[in-house]
């Protein structure tokens, strides 16, 4: 029945969690009215956007996976998983820029290699945190900095910034100074994760950038670029996959701004879940580079 009550939980469906259980629907259907005598709670409503948890649900989610695990631990049942036969949801935060540079590799690779598991993405946000660790979703990729105890982190690739320009610019050739680029106006990426990064750098060198356009992401970015003259710091991948010959040139970033980590997190709390530790290998395998070391806890913990 607890199994049950994470299924239901994760896919937001009876139909669903009953297929993937290989339960009848009326079997499940008796388990979660037990449940909901015993919890003395209806746990889920039904709604246009599925089976929805009330918040003695959400409360008793954590406590339930807990014990699921701790269970199988115990009966050294941990169930072995097989990509190329399960049925199963994952759920991963990132950024809209890894929809261009890192989704269409992965999602490719799964559908070739296990064409029964399906992918979620949810933004990075200020709840990513609690997501990985509530179970809501199951890994981030991205540049997430200050998360708490309790998180794994895996280095895959080093990001520095490049600027992208019109490839008409009036005034950017082949050369781009320091002085030039802080003449120019930009625009800025809001939803960028390592936006903050690149204010505080601009700060710490007193640099004012004159930002003619703020957009909350990359969509619209390259025809924006391209039309006018306006100037694009954006790291360096999004950068060169967004750049289109004869219309955006890519140009060195003449100001200096630090580097950051491109990384994959997880709860330690689903360390050893099967699943989620092949999703972690498939991506260590798509996008790590030889900079990266082994995956290693956060510091401090």
């Amino acid at each position: 029945m607890l199994v049950l009550f994470d299924e239901v939980y994760r896919t937001q469906s009876m139909t669903r969690a009953a297929e993937r259980l290989g339960l009848s629907q009326p079997t499940a259907s008796i388990w979660l009215a037990k449940l909901r005598r015993l919890w003395h709670d209806p746990l889920f409503a039904r709604t246009s956007a599925g089976m929805q948890p009330t918040p003695r649900a959400d409360a008793l989610i954590g406590p339930t996976r807990e014990t699921l695990a701790l269970l199988r631990r115990l009966s050294g049942d941990e169930p072995a998983f097989d990509p190329g036969t399960a049925q199963r949801n994952f759920r991963i935060c990132m950024t809209d820029a890894s929809h261009v540079t890192l989704l269409p590799r992965l999602l490719a690779h799964v559908r070739a290699v296990a064409a029964g598991i399906r992918l979620e993405v949810t933004p990075i946000a200020a709840d990513t945190a609690q997501l990985l660790e509530t179970g809501e979703a199951d890994l981030a990729l991205g540049y997430i900095p200050g998360l708490e105890a309790g998180f794994h982190e895996q280095r895959l690739y080093t990001q520095d910034f490049i600027c992208l320009v019109s490839a008409r610019h009036p005034r950017i050739g082949a050369s781009f100074t320091a002085r030039a680029y802080k003449e120019e106006a930009h625009i800025g990426i809001l939803s960028s994760t390592s936006y903050p990064m690149l204010q505080q750098s601009f700060r710490s060198q007193r640099i004012e950038r004159r930002v003619q356009l703020e957009l909350p992401g990359f969509l619209g970015l390259a025809a924006i670029v391209a039309s006018t003259d306006l100037v694009a710091t954006v790291p360096r991948t999004i950068g060169e996959a967004l750049a289109q010959p004869g219309t955006i040139r890519v140009v060195r970033c003449p100001v200096k701004i630090p580097t950051f980590a491109v990384k994959q997190y997880w709860h330690v709390r689903y360390h050893h879940d099967a699943g989620i530790r092949w999703l972690r290998g498939v991506c260590a395998q798509l996008f790590a580079r030889s900079e990266s070391p082994g995956a290693r806890p956060n510091a401090a913990r």
